[in-house]
């Protein structure tokens, strides 16, 4: 049996609240920030969860490749994912699983006993059933079946964050982990498509700029598909992506602020794609597609289910 709570609040009067579950810390901020920033401006209530500490990372930014901080890295990070979480507003929650590391090389080796890609799925899923549970969100956005990339932490995030928001009302499934508790939509978030990377790459050739975008798009394949056939949900934030920035930034030993994140001009930004976009993948209330809120539907289902 589902349980399904039968009166969700008003947002007039109480927030909404949205859960964003991602593979590491620096993840929420470079996926759906603004997003996150915008509906925490607007009264809602946002928790991110983080799978893992990001231990097994690089640090990508030459100006803290220090070895006090290659040596400290997990703790680091921890810190810079609080920063994150501090400049968007966000509540955070730990799942406290160890980082797999990206293998690389031809074979690649096997991953870590004991990471997070390797666990069994009920383990991996039970923790993240009782965050549900707990912080009772009504959406819930993750990666897609490939990750976003092919990393084992992005692909295994989203297999436990499909089976969580299907167990989460189930009272028969993980019933030590809390109350149950069924979310109502479903998203994944998908930042990366052809056309907005054409878009700002012709952009900023039009102005005389240089594109960041250039050799990304020469090895584009396009026999693979492209995430952007699928976005269902465009949500405008353009004027939070400031934040979005600065929360990038926080995570110093992942980003590089002279990389390519920063190198388009935040007022082309706004003008070429002023939304971040989404795919509704479940959804237990009456959402008509194209969408431009993670929230749409849900009030008109709980004006319904008051008047019945």
């Amino acid at each position: 049996m589902i349980h399904f709570e039968p009166t969700h609040p008003n947002p007039a009067v109480e927030p909404f609240r949205l859960m964003t579950v991602h593979a590491h810390p620096d993840d929420e901020s470079s996926k759906g920030a603004a997003t996150t920033a915008r509906y925490v401006a607007q009264g809602h209530e946002v928790m991110v969860v983080t799978c893992t500490g990001g231990e097994r990372g690089s640090v990508l930014n030459a100006a803290m490749d220090r070895p006090e901080i290659v040596a400290n890295l997990a703790q680091v990070r921890r810190a810079e994912m609080a920063r994150a979480a501090e400049i968007l507003g966000v509540q955070h929650r730990w799942l406290g699983f160890i980082d797999s590391g990206l293998p690389e090389g031809d074979p690649k080796p096997p991953l870590p006993e004991g990471c997070f890609a390797l666990l069994d799925l009920d383990e991996a899923t039970e923790p993240l059933v009782a965050a549900v549970r707990e912080f009772r969100p009504h959406v819930v956005v993750t990666y897609d079946e490939t990750g976003g990339y092919p990393h084992p932490d992005h692909i295994r995030c989203h297999e436990i964050s499909v089976a969580a928001f299907d167990a989460a009302g189930d009272p028969d499934r993980f019933p030590d982990a809390g109350d149950p508790w069924q979310p109502l939509k479903l998203y994944y978030s998908h930042g990366f498509s052809k056309a907005r990377l054409l878009a700002f790459h012709e952009a900023m050739t039009r102005r005389g700029l240089e594109s960041p975008y250039a050799d990304w798009l020469a090895n584009w394949r396009d026999d693979r598909p492209d995430p952007g056939q699928r976005v269902t949900t465009r949500v405008r934030c353009d004027e939070w992506f400031p934040v979005r920035d600065e929360a990038l930034k926080a995570h110093a030993t992942q980003i590089d602020p002279t990389s390519r994140w920063f190198l388009v001009p935040l007022e082309l930004q706004r003008e070429i794609w002023p939304t971040e976009d989404y795919e509704l993948v479940r959804s237990l209330v009456d959402a008509s597609v194209p969408e431009d809120d993670l929230f749409a539907g849900l009030l008109e289902r709980v004006e319904a289910l008051r008047a019945s």
